[in-house]
């Protein structure tokens, strides 16, 4: 089996009011993979005020982390209103750079992790590429990098998509950007939280059916892109693998899973 990575920013996330927390997709593709067991490695960064506490927070999870630094930590606060998140954007944090790419192990499978659609430029995906396999967040297509509330919008570098063969959109990103089994990338993930997801691939599309959990869902994305990229990197087929990546999800929202 090929090395896992994921490659993305931790975020400091304030949900209904309550204190700042850890969020980002290392934090919960972390737990994902933990779950699983995977073999996989977190390359990572924030701002210096949470890089000791965070990092500290990840290392928990007993997979290799790698911290680069970073002067801004990414933040948001939102809350729910039913099923519907409401997020506002409050800090900005680090792009990264193609130098960056360097410190990732040639031929791993790689889940780059998007915040915000400044996380990550089309120069940037390229430098990762090289020699390895990518996953890819759809934040980082539709997410504005603005401060506010969160804007979604189609104002993206198609360049952007040309290194990726696993993108995965939540449902509402998916809205946004429209016809996305024309957007020429091999596997396509639309995720819609209780409702399941649905694969695109090969010119056919599945659904995956999912299991309604009353709790908070924060994170559900992350660790399925993570869950699915491990069962990809098993040798699982696309459907197949979200069938593992949505049980993956409903175990970490019930606690079955820590």
């Amino acid at each position: 089996m090929p090395p896992l990575a994921l490659v993305g920013n931790l975020a400091r996330d304030r949900v209904d009011g309550s204190p700042p927390r850890i969020g980002g997709g290392p934090y919960y593709a972390a737990r994902a993979w933990r779950g699983l067991g995977s073999r996989a490695t977190i390359y990572t960064r924030c701002g210096p005020e949470e890089r000791v506490a965070y990092v500290r927070k990840l290392t928990a999870l007993g997979l290799p982390v790698v911290s680069l630094e970073g002067t801004d930590t990414t933040s948001f606060s939102f809350h729910y209103e039913g099923s519907v998140r409401i997020m506002t954007v409050e800090h900005l944090g680090n792009p990264w750079t193609p130098e960056d790419a360097k410190v990732l192990p040639p031929g791993a499978w790689v889940h780059v992790a998007p915040l915000l659609r400044s996380d990550f430029s089309a120069e940037t995906l390229a430098a990762l590429a090289r020699g390895r396999r990518l996953s890819f967040d759809g934040q980082g297509l539709v997410r504005a990098a603005e401060l506010g509330p969160l804007k979604l919008d189609t104002n993206f570098d198609p360049a952007l998509l040309e290194h990726v063969q696993i993108l995965k959109l939540a449902e509402e990103e998916a809205e946004v950007i429209g016809a996305v089994d024309k957007l020429g990338v091999p596997e396509v993930l639309v995720t819609y939280g209780e409702r399941g997801s649905r694969v695109y691939y090969k010119g056919q599309s599945e659904k995956v059916e999912a299991w309604p959990v009353a709790t908070d869902p924060t994170g559900s994305g992350d660790a399925f892109s993570a869950a699915y990229l491990a069962g990809r990197a098993q040798g699982l087929a696309p459907v197949s693998a979200a069938r593992q990546a949505t049980g993956i999800v409903a175990a970490l929202l019930t606690g079955a899973m820590t």
